[in-house]
């Protein structure tokens, strides 16, 4: 199964709200195994999975138990990112938001959002989460803020919701909640859900523009495609997952697991900018961090676990890695929440 990864524009966007409010932010990328700088990545990735340990993480250092309700509020505007651009040259926003549909994965590789219309609302499915995450309230209060003044934004200060509705329950603070969302919220509902008027839909853009919008969707398909070619990042990963304690990890031997010819991997994954031994060795680097961070195996059960033959193999890899010894990552990390590469 494909690992599902998010832009690294939310984490960015949030990273802004929490120094606003004032957060500890160091005390929490220290907690989850990175620094500040992780944030400003070229590219960014992050896996989703990671959203569990990271609200649970800002959660715990803001001591705010609606933390992610109280960021939403200080979000900045989703800027400067080609899902924008796609909105503003479009003719209407509800054009807009179609084409957008085309290329959501750009946010998110879970994301699924739908629109339809219901009597005089237009209503978006925020299907922009796995199972597990999309009943995570931080997540889901802080996202529709997000995404509310995103709308805001391109609409010229417009779009107001009618309703949301959200999966995740509340045993309290529901009226801070719609006081803060300006209108009705449910909880408990069966999907998360937008409403807004569908009049909105037809809210022109001051500025569409044919030439720009064309130049914009192939830019959007080209990302996209990019991020397809990065796909078999992922697969070669699971495979030497399976593979690492057999000590057959050979491009030959996944290649094979894969259904394809060796030559072919070799070629998908150079489109990929990267080869089978950066793949094989960043897949061992996170898996020694994590088992060093989180477990108390021997380093001999380690060296195992990771596929080498002998322990001064990895001690020199994990050395050039990380420009320590296993033994002195093992002291620094454990006893903190980290988080190894789930950032």
């Amino acid at each position: 199964m494909q690992e599902l990864r998010d832009a690294g524009v939310m984490l960015r966007l949030i990273y802004e709200a929490m120094k606003a409010k004032g957060i500890d932010t160091d005390l929490i990328f220290r907690r989850l195994g990175v620094n500040a700088d992780y944030v400003y990545t070229e590219q960014l990735r992050t896996p989703h999975s990671a959203q569990m340990f990271f609200w649970q993480a800002v959660e715990d250092v803001s001591g705010d138990l609606d933390i992610g309700l109280h960021l939403g509020q200080l979000l900045p505007v989703y800027k400067g990112q080609v899902l924008e651009y796609l909105f503003l040259s479009s003719p209407t926003f509800g054009e807009g938001l179609r084409r957008a549909k085309n290329y959501q994965r750009l946010l998110s590789d879970a994301a699924n959002t739908d629109f339809f219309i219901e009597g005089e609302d237009a209503c978006m499915v925020l299907d922009a989460a796995s199972d597990d995450v999309r009943r995570l309230r931080h997540f889901n209060e802080c996202f529709v803020q997000g995404l509310i003044t995103f709308f805001r934004s391109i609409t010229d200060d417009q779009f107001r919701p009618s309703r949301i509705e959200f999966e995740h329950q509340r045993d309290e603070g529901n009226e801070h909640v719609r006081d803060v969302l300006g209108c009705d919220v449910i909880f408990g509902a069966e999907e998360n859900r937008l409403y807004f008027p569908a009049s909105l839909l037809s809210h022109a853009s001051s500025h569409a523009e044919p030439e720009l919008l064309d130049l914009h969707e192939r830019f959007a398909s080209e990302q996209v495609a990019r991020l397809e070619k990065k796909d078999i990042v992922g697969q070669v990963e699971r495979i030497i997952a399976e593979l690492l304690d057999s000590g057959e990890v050979t491009l030959d031997t996944v290649a094979t697991r894969l259904n394809i010819k060796p030559r072919t991997l070799r070629t998908r994954l150079t489109e990929a900018e990267t080869s089978f031994n950066q793949v094989l060795a960043d897949f061992r680097y996170r898996l020694a961090r994590q088992l060093l961070a989180t477990t108390d195996e021997s380093i001999d059960e380690i060296v195992y676990l990771t596929g080498f033959s002998e322990p001064s193999t990895f001690y020199r890899a994990f050395k050039r890695w990380s420009a320590m010894t296993p033994i002195e990552y093992r002291k620094t990390a454990q006893g903190k929440d980290v988080m190894v590469d789930a950032m």
